[in-house]
């Protein structure tokens, strides 16, 4: 019984991912142009969810840093969920739902893009995060689920939004995790050409 469940959460997973493949192409793509316009006019970008997608925040910092498959020059990224110091100085100040924003005011400039991760789209330190980097006059650009929720709504025509299509959680998490292997793996063709096949 359980064996069955297991072999059906990779069945549902497959089958969503061929599904999203035409529909998140062209956002994905836009998100792409946002991350390169950045990164090659000397921008950085700033990452940041709750949770399990503040897991995914620092594991995109990771990538852009360290690189996924192959050797190229360091990407400028900040996770801003990982300094727990800077966390908790916010926090303390009273207001929990500015501790993204704060960080974006800090560190945010016109022409960084902030990559927001979040399932839904309704937690309001990634809202007012949106609306700090709005301030600052960078793109925002937003992986959502179930309908993007109100960050989904206040985003303006120069920001992307790549909202998946699903209400489950976890398969929320796995798409995100594939378009940001996606947004990684386009950086790389992009910044150093297509690879060699070797065969």
């Amino acid at each position: 019984m359980v064996e069955q469940r297991i072999q059906q959460h990779f069945i549902d997973s497959a089958d969503l991912c061929y599904q999203w493949a035409q529909t998140l192409a062209r956002p994905v793509m836009d998100a792409l142009q946002a991350l390169l316009a950045c990164v090659t006019g000397g921008g950085k970008v700033l990452v940041c969810g709750n949770g399990a997608s503040g897991a995914l925040a620092q594991y995109t910092a990771a990538l852009m840093i360290g690189g996924m498959e192959r050797t190229r020059p360091e990407l400028p990224c900040v996770a801003l969920g990982s300094d727990a110091a800077a966390l908790t100085a916010v926090a303390r100040r009273g207001e929990f739902a500015d501790v993204f924003a704060a960080q974006v005011r800090a560190l945010g400039a016109p022409g960084d893009v902030l990559l927001l991760i979040t399932s839904n789209g309704n937690t309001a330190n990634l809202v007012r995060a949106a609306q700090a980097a709005h301030d600052r006059d960078m793109v925002v650009v937003a992986l959502t689920g179930r309908g993007g929720g109100e960050l989904g709504r206040m985003l303006r025509e120069t920001d992307v939004h790549v909202g998946v299509p699903q209400e489950s959680v976890a398969r929320i998490h796995e798409a995100h995790q594939l378009v940001l292997h996606c947004l990684c793996d386009g950086l790389d063709v992009e910044l150093l050409g297509e690879e060699e096949s070797s065969e």
